[in-house]
This record gives structure tokens, sequence and C-alpha cells, in this order.
């Protein structure tokens, strides 16, 4: 009996140390990719500050009813740019961001836009309408390909297949916090109030109405990218710290099981003994 213990104890112990070594490589990869990632994140954000700023000033002076970006319309659907993961293995990260997609829209009619693999199965499982199901890969998508996407979702709010635009996304804020959240992009919001309480000088070759039709696109790419940059920063950063946490939970497993592996061990060595003993007695 106590045999037959020790080999169970053992099979379990080599198959746990294969499951370590796996997360250990995973945790060193995700650390590799990471600095890279903060890098592309980081350089992402200065165009998006710029490009928000200046179309929040060109709405907030534009008074051309017609232009259809700034005035908002009664709401019979939404539509969700979601930003999930290629994969899993992540802790929390993609369950957070489809918690919070799925609080915001909560009583709404609603079309997706997903990108990433995780976000494109979630929706299909759900049966929710997807604009496109082309963007499976995060991790390498480019400036060009987001314009491509603020072209369609331009496009489609102009044939109000939907009236109101939001992306969700993960915001990397330290390597141990990432944070989901949502953001409004169409009609462009008001500006917060610690922003319009600066004087903003803009000086518009055209007039606002046209500036906004023809930087819009600029906007939303930029927004996009740099959203995909954070993502994919919080990303990496979310599961190496759920590969460590696994790596370092698979040595503690480790130890207690050799700990019971010699008890048991001991064990048999004490029964054999005394059966020894017994046998030179008689």
């Amino acid at each position: 009996m106590a045999g037959a213990s020790m080999k169970d104890i053992k099979l379990r112990i080599k198959s746990v140390e294969s499951t370590m070594q796996i997360t250990k490589a995973m945790q060193l990869v995700a650390t590799s990719k990471l600095r890279r990632a903060k890098e592309r994140m980081e350089s992402s954000k200065p165009y998006a500050s710029v490009s928000r700023q200046a179309i929040m000033a060109a709405a907030a002076r534009c008074t051309d009813q017609s232009v259809p970006f700034i005035h908002p319309r009664e709401e019979k659907r939404r539509c969700y740019v979601v930003i999930a993961g290629d994969r899993g293995l992540a802790g929390g990260y993609n369950a957070n961001v489809f918690k919070l997609v799925a609080a915001h829209s909560e009583g709404s009619n609603y079309c997706v836009l997903p990108l990433g693999r995780k976000a494109i199965d979630k929706y299909h499982r759900m049966g929710i309408e997807s604009l496109s199901d082309d963007y499976s890969r995060v991790e390498g998508m480019t400036v060009g390909q987001c314009y491509g996407i603020a072209r369609m979702l331009i496009e489609n709010y102009l044939e109000e297949k939907f009236d109101a635009l939001y992306l969700v996304y993960t915001s990397f804020k330290t390597m141990m916090t990432q944070d989901a959240e949502a953001e409004q992009l169409l009609p462009v919001p008001d500006a917060p109030e610690e922003e319009t309480a600066k004087p903003v000088d803009t000086v518009y070759e055209l007039e606002a109405g046209e500036t906004l039709q023809m930087v819009m696109p600029d906007f939303l790419a930029g927004r996009i990218y740099s959203a995909l940059c954070d993502s994919y920063a919080s990303e990496v950063a979310s599961r190496r710290s759920a590969m460590d946490s696994a790596t370092k939970n698979a040595g503690e497993m480790i130890s207690d099981l050799r700990l019971k592996y010699n008890r048991a061990r001991q064990g048999a060595i004490t029964q054999e003994i005394t059966e020894i003993v017994a046998g030179a007695e008689q």
C-alpha cells in the first residue's frame, strides 16, 4: 500500500515539474516581450493625445448642425470596439474586459467589433452581431489596419447602423495593475472641465465642421492604435504575473509532495524493519 502511494506521489511530482517548466518558460517569454510592448505603448500616446485635443477643440467651436460626429441622436443601437487577447493564460485580463462590456451595455441593443481571437470567439458564442472578424491578432496590428477600422466605423456610423461608438480596452497602469475601461468615441463627448478651463488658441484653415470631418479618421485610428498598444502591454504584464504566480504555486506543491513522499518512504522502511524483526523473533 505504501509502495503504491509512493509511486503515485512520484508521478504527481513529475507532472507538476513539467507544468512548472512550461509556466516558467511562458513567464520568461512574457518578460522579454514586456519591454518592447511598453515602448510601443508609450510612443503611441502623444499622437492620440494631440489628436484628441484637436477633435475636442474643433467640436467645441463647431456650430454646423449638419456635422454628424458631435450632435447626439436617438440611441437605437450601440457599437463596442472590444480589445481582448489573442490567447488565454493571462489571469483575469480577458474576463475583466467582457464583464465591463456586459455591464456597460446592459439593457441596450448593440453590435461589436472584436479585436483579438478571444473577443471574436466570445461574441460568436453569444450570438452578438460582429462588424468584422478579420482582426484576430492584436499583437501584430499596424497603424494601417487601424485606419481601415476607422474608415469602416465612420461609414457604418454615417449609415446609421449604430448611433454611438464605445471603445473597451485595458489601460496599463503599473506592472501589477491594469484596468478595463470604456470610452465614448462617437459622438465626440464634451471635453473634461480641466481641459476646457485652459485657454486653447487653435487656428483653423478650414471651418471647424470641415476640419472635424477631415481629421475624424485620423483621430479614430490614432485612438484605437493607442488602445491596442495599451491593451497588449496590459495582456503581457498580466500573463507574466499569472505565470509567476503559477510557477510559485507549482514550486510549493512540489515541496508538499516531496514531504509526503519522504513520509511515505519512511513509513515503508519502518514497516519493512518491523516485519524483519518480527520474522527474526520467530
